[in-house]
């Protein structure tokens, strides 16, 4: 029950984006990179392109008349993935500046502003 009050304060934020590209830093796919096809602030959670792959075993359906094996990529922790700076190739941790009453992530070994759309 502490648990469920705890959880209600904590902000859902995350340190990436779905597009970004990032690479694994610790667990069973250590050092892969992908893009991030879907993230999960609630849970804490991104899913990285070919990363963390498991396999499911689907019945035959009307959707999927074959059935068999379908490989997918299962979610991992936020905290277990970088952010690749666009501009200088490298993992990076991100700052955030204000840039014309908006704030940017920005990258901290190089300076460059980090998200697409500024």
């Amino acid at each position: 029950m502490a648990e469920t009050a705890k959880n209600d304060k904590v902000k859902n934020k995350l340190h990436v984006r779905k597009g970004d590209k990032v690479i694994v830093i610790t667990g069973k796919d250590k050092d892969r990179q992908g893009k991030i096809i879907e993230a999960q602030p609630k849970r804490e959670r991104v899913i990285v392109e070919g990363v963390n792959t498991v396999k499911r075993h689907a019945k035959p359906t009307q959707k999927n008349p074959q059935g068999g094996i379908i490989v997918k990529e299962a979610p991992i922790s936020s905290s277990n993935v970088m952010l690749v700076c666009p501009a200088c190739e490298k993992p990076t941790r991100i700052q955030k500046k204000l840039l014309n009453g908006d704030y940017v992530r920005t990258c901290k070994k190089c300076g460059e502003i980090v998200d697409r759309d500024k």
